[in-house]
């Protein structure tokens, strides 16, 4: 049995893992949260990893904060490069393998067609910047990783788009959703599942690899498409992303080619709109039972 260190387990792909986990006995998963395990400590990460002898390391955690990562951006390079570097010095150290999560956000969003593992990445935010300089720490110190690079990632737990568009939607009769960023929603279940499939089959394809859903949309035909699966009668307005005027620019274009995660794990993925169904049956679940 292979022991799985999952940090960052309180946000919503950590969670995601965690429901699925009963799916994979083999895998002894253990979760931390940062109240849990400090890892931009470096002495605290390398001193659980000698106690509990992890073979697999799957870092959920990131400052997801795009806008204000603009003006937090020590803090983000803290959580986003400073805790992968300790993660990948303690795996070499320890000899584990390191699962890590990126983002679409690498990515400037000036092409039109669907960005592949090795085209240039050119961040334009801040957040984008320090997730790519914790890929980069990532390369240059463990050759045992694999890099996930996922996008718009959504799911029952935790704070994402879907459950914001359902709270907006009991409050309000007309909301503003921009509608010239194109991208793909990924359920978080379904990346979890990836995540462990990557882990059972252990098949030491090391590097990047992108995985979200099949499809593409933008933020405004997400939320009709949220709001028409749960019958929700609310006015929804498109804007322009100039209009939204957030602090943190945006990729206009990032959608992510599957095929090489395709081929590696022989898997077949599910169109955005399929999981969407599913997670909302989920969270209708969860909400009924409350």
């Amino acid at each position: 049995m292979k022991t799985v260190l999952v940090t960052g387990a309180g946000g919503q792909l950590g969670q995601s893992i965690k429901a699925i986990s009963d799916q994979y006995g083999v895998l002894n998963f253990i979760y931390r949260s940062s109240t849990d395990l400090d890892i931009t400590n470096y002495d605290e990460v390398s001193s659980f990893f000698d106690e509990n002898a992890i073979d697999w390391c799957v870092n959920c955690a990131a400052y997801t904060a795009v806008d204000k990562a603009e003006t937090q951006i020590e803090q983000a390079l803290k959580i986003n490069e400073k805790a992968v570097e300790n993660l990948a010095l303690t795996c070499k150290k320890a000899n584990s393998r390191l699962i890590h999560i990126s983002t679409d956000f690498v990515f400037d969003g000036s092409t039109s067609t669907p960005y592949l593992e090795n085209d240039n990445v050119n961040p334009i935010n801040k957040y984008g910047e320090t997730k790519l300089k914790g890929e980069e720490v990532i390369r240059k110190i463990l050759s045992q990783h694999y890099i996930i690079r996922t996008s718009w990632l959504y799911s029952e737990f935790g704070s994402n788009f879907m459950k914001t568009m359902i709270k907006l939607s009991r409050q309000n009769k007309t909301i503003n959703v921009v509608n010239d960023q194109i991208g793909t929603p990924t359920y978080a279940n379904n990346l979890a599942q990836v995540i462990c499939k990557f882990m059972i089959e252990d098949k030491q394809g090391w590097g990047t690899y992108h995985y979200s859903n099949l499809g593409s949309v933008s933020w405004y035909g997400f939320a009709k498409e949220i709001f028409s699966l749960t019958g929700t009668d609310i006015q929804i307005a498109p804007v322009s992303t100039e209009e939204f005027n957030t602090a943190a620019i945006r990729p206009k274009y990032s959608v992510l080619d599957k095929t090489k995660i395709k081929r590696y794990l022989q898997i077949d993925i599910p169109h955005w709109r399929e999981s969407l169904k599913e997670c909302i049956s989920n969270y209708s679940l969860i909400e009924n039972n409350k």
